[in-house]
């Protein structure tokens, strides 16, 4: 029996270390909250500020990490027309949209990822 318990221990003390050598290598493929990482922001095509005339800060909750803060800007600027930008400090987005959007918009885009819009302002 507890040569069984020697075994599992080692094993798991196995794996911790060459999680951690992974993820100091970079090659650890979750973040800080389990989700696969993201490599890149996806950027928009159009950066002219002056083809958004719709500004919006968003307040999001459930951002623990910069993996978190990109998924989030992924997903807005994923969005047709939209160009956001997260803060990861401040749990909030500045999002510009070349038309009209709705809290509810942005917060069924966020909520198929885990994170949820609890505030919504057009500026």
């Amino acid at each position: 029996m507890s040569t069984i318990i020697i075994i599992c221990a080692i094993l798991l003390v196995a794996f911790a270390v060459y999680r951690t050598v992974q993820k100091f290598r970079g090659k650890a493929k979750s973040s800080c909250c389990g989700t696969p990482e993201v490599k890149t922001v996806k950027k928009v095509e159009d950066t002219d500020e002056s083809h958004y005339p719709y500004q919006y800060k968003l307040a999001i909750d459930g951002m623990h990490c910069s993996n978190c803060a990109r998924t989030v800007e992924n997903e807005l600027n994923g969005m047709d027309g939209v160009w956001g930008h997260v803060d990861l400090g401040r749990n909030e987005a500045k999002v510009l949209a070349k038309t009209a959007r709705t809290m509810e918009e942005f917060a069924a885009v966020l909520d198929a990822k885990g994170y949820s819009v609890t505030q919504f302002n057009e500026l």
